[in-house]
């Protein structure tokens, strides 16, 4: 079983792409088969299942077969890791600005006397 940091990994790399970050967009309205979600991309199938293969690899979606149609939906925990991740950060620069904030402040309060 990957770590979280191969996970992330997996997750920011598999977001690289537009064509993945496309399809996790039309996945956010809903479960879709691989035909609805291939269409508005001008590639081959083979060519967009490889892209499937690398959102489903992440963890970010999954599929079921049922027939001959494949559907694809969202899986939330790997985008929720991945949130954690990018919120921590933002929370960390925030804690920093504001220091920088405080700071200019009392540089200019100095300043001013």
């Amino acid at each position: 079983m990957p770590n979280e940091t191969q996970s992330l990994d997996q997750v920011f790399r598999a977001l690289s792409h537009a064509t993945r970050r496309d399809v996790i967009e039309q996945l956010g309205r809903g479960p879709a088969s691989m035909t609805a979600l291939a269409e508005p991309h001008d590639m081959a199938l083979p060519s967009f299942l490889q892209h499937l293969q690398v959102l489903e690899d992440a963890g970010m979606i999954s599929s079921q077969k049922e027939g001959r149609v494949r559907t694809f939906q969202l899986e939330a925990p790997a985008l929720i890791s991945a949130e954690h991740w990018i919120d921590a950060r933002r929370r960390e620069w925030e804690k920093r600005l504001d220091q920088l904030d405080n700071l200019l402040i009392s540089l200019n309060e100095k300043q001013k006397t």
